[in-house]
């Protein structure tokens, strides 16, 4: 559990709207100048997802599940997790 949670960072975003991505992050996803993301945003959430400069067809199936999810929260369509639930079902991705 210590190792889930010290990975936890804040940052803020830049006058330009830029974030940085925390050291420990970029180091533990390979995350280097020029990596490509894909990006959604509803209400208050933002998500990115690292990917190849080409969309795979796994890229392509992973946009997909995270609109699917967007939707159901939109529409009631959740689950309450404890702290320790979610931290395994995050890690499990």
């Amino acid at each position: 559990m210590r190792d889930q949670v010290r990975d936890i960072s804040f940052t803020k975003a830049s006058s330009k709207g830029q974030v940085v991505i925390p050291t420990v992050l970029r180091k533990r996803l390979g995350i280097k100048q020029g990596t490509v993301f894909s990006v959604a945003a509803r209400k208050d959430m933002i998500v990115l997802k690292k990917i190849d400069a080409k969309l795979s067809e796994q890229d392509l199936k992973s946009l997909k599940l995270i609109e699917e999810a967007w939707n159901d929260i939109e529409q009631g369509r959740y689950r309450v997790m404890s702290k320790q639930s979610f931290l395994n079902e995050l890690k499990e991705w």
